[in-house]
């Protein structure tokens, strides 16, 4: 039970973090914004239990020009960070 209203704690949270991000993004506030949405990524990371290592994995697959993902890369991480290419 404290797990669900945890959850739904959270996800309250973000929705509040992401209509504050908006608000000052329509306020061209972007680098007030821009830190806004690292506390949204940490959030998100968090509900979903994605790990510091799974999300450099992935940055380093994006930031990586290999026209084809490698098949032993993507089997190594969750179904929900895997990239089609």
């Amino acid at each position: 039970m404290a797990v669900a209203n945890t959850e739904e704690r959270l996800l309250a949270l973000l929705a509040t973090l992401e209509e504050c991000q908006a608000f000052l993004t329509d306020r061209a506030n972007t680098e007030t914004a821009r830190l806004l949405s690292l506390a949204i990524l940490e959030l998100r990371m968090e509900l979903h239990k994605v790990t510091d290592s799974e999300l450099k994995a992935l940055c380093d697959m994006i930031a990586s020009d290999e026209p084809v993902l490698e098949q032993s890369t993507a089997r190594q991480l969750p179904p929900y960070l895997r990239l089609i290419k």
